[in-house]
């Protein structure tokens, strides 16, 4: 397509079995003014056959010679971009086939400074729908939600290009949490629309970027350093990060380092009785902490289920 409206950046690696899912939801789509530029990241499997094999000109291939990451994949794809809104679609998941055509009336109506249309999910376990996440209506502080935690699934957004050409591209240093820092800095100067509907399958499986406790532990430091001087305004906020970089710590085997940023997070907040109970479960070892905080979710879990 010469002037597609919308360019879909799908970045692959070894995910040859999960593609042709993809890209059917992709073809099924009611909204059909698009291009797809799947960016394969040095693959080994046969993701380039899979791609291929698809008679749609619409549907284009690149490919990196070396294994870059999923920053440097979307980058690349925004680069080839032609589109005016950019849609993010990681290539385990799945659109339903209203998605597009429900984010591209969202902007057809909305004034410039509305930048991203995102919408709520499928989370999808064994092949099966398990449950629905969803976002709530409106978001008129989504920056300050943002900063407190990633609460936007990459395959629900649709963006306004010029947000890019305006905050630059994905962060290349970020092997993790790097569609986490995009929302943030899109979110100082554009409005978050919500579709409360669920217009995307978000597949879990074993092998997913993310369960990597060591990538996700590295960019996280680097989401606080990024955003310390915002951050240290609340100090609650503040504490947290620190929080949750020692709770990662702790359960990656690393519990020395893990009580350092516990400890900071204390001197910061001292008010909150879970940082405290989390270095006490520290000195216990990595199997106790790893045992007890599954445990925790656990009973979490089954009160959640008497509750509802």
């Amino acid at each position: 397509m010469q002037n597609p409206q919308i360019s879909i950046i799908i970045p692959t690696y070894n995910r040859a079995d999960f593609l042709p899912k993809t890209i059917t939801s992709i073809l099924n789509q009611t909204y059909q003014e698009w291009e797809a530029i799947i960016v394969d990241d040095a693959s080994i499997d046969n993701t380039e056959e899979i791609v291929k094999g698809y008679q749609d000109s619409r549907i284009q291939y690149v490919s990196h010679k070396y294994n870059l990451g999923i920053s440097a994949a979307r980058n690349t794809g925004i680069k080839n971009s032609k589109g005016k809104y950019i849609a993010l679609l990681d290539s385990d998941d799945e659109w339903l086939p209203e998605k597009l055509s429900c984010q591209m009336k969202i902007f057809q109506k909305e004034d410039l400074k509305c930048g991203v249309v995102c919408t709520s999910a499928y989370i999808v376990k064994d092949g099966k729908i398990s449950s629905c996440k969803a976002l709530p209506n409106r978001l008129d502080s989504i920056y300050e939600k943002l900063i407190f935690k990633n609460i936007i699934w990459c395959s629900s957004v649709l963006i306004r290009k010029e947000c890019f050409e305006k905050l630059g591209l994905f962060d290349e240093h970020l092997k993790s949490c790097e569609d986490w820092d995009m929302w943030i800095r899109i979110s100082k100067y554009y409005k978050f629309i919500i579709l409360k509907t669920p217009l995307i399958k978000y597949l879990i499986h074993p092998g997913q970027k993310s369960e990597d406790l060591s990538g996700k532990i590295v960019s996280r430091k680097r989401i606080l350093f990024k955003n310390e001087y915002e951050f240290k305004k609340r100090k609650f906020l503040y504490s947290h990060h620190y929080y949750i970089i020692g709770n990662f710590c702790c359960l990656n085997g690393k519990t020395r380092e893990g009580r350092k940023y516990l400890l900071k997070g204390i001197l910061i907040y001292p008010f909150c009785f879970k940082y405290y109970l989390s270095i006490l479960l520290s000195m216990f070892g990595y199997s106790f902490y790893n045992y007890m905080v599954k445990k925790k979710r656990f009973v979490i879990k089954r009160l959640n289920k008497i509750i509802l």
